[in-house]
């Protein structure tokens, strides 16, 4: 069976979501990193495939909602190079507009404290980024 990690990459932390059964997503971590030292991130997140038998990585791409792909969307593409250099899994862009605020309106909903919603915002970004790619893949 098919291992996928998901991926919410910010300006100095990663949030990783895993699957190991390509049907659901669930929350594995956030890795931190020094700002903007992607090269670090990309160096972390490669041990991380390896430790953890990745066969897939959904790497969540910015997009602004006319579809154009900013500055943020460009560090995406350039961390996907970084991945793909450093490990043998499949890396994947994905659309991940509206992930983030998905994240934290699940977290109020769920009557989460603040710091808490800090915490793990990126972590369930990243499961919303994997879970729509794997919804998508079964559908």
């Amino acid at each position: 069976m098919k291992r996928y990690l998901g991926l919410d990459l910010g300006s100095k932390t990663v949030g990783i979501a895993i699957s190991e059964s390509g049907i659901i997503a669930s929350t594995l971590k956030t890795i931190r990193f020094t700002e903007n030292q992607y090269e670090e991130a990309a160096k972390l997140v490669c041990e991380l495939i390896t430790e953890l038998k990745i066969d897939e990585v959904v790497l969540g791409l910015p997009k602004h909602m006319n579809n154009d792909i900013g500055i943020r969307g460009k560090i995406s593409e350039s961390f996907k190079v970084l991945l793909e250099k450093e490990s043998k899994a499949a890396i994947t862009l994905w659309d991940e507009r509206l992930s983030t605020q998905t994240a934290k309106k699940a977290m109020i909903y769920g009557s989460e404290r603040r710091k808490t919603q800090k915490a793990k915002k990126d972590e369930l970004a990243a499961v919303v980024i994997l879970q729509n790619y794997l919804d998508y893949k079964g559908a």
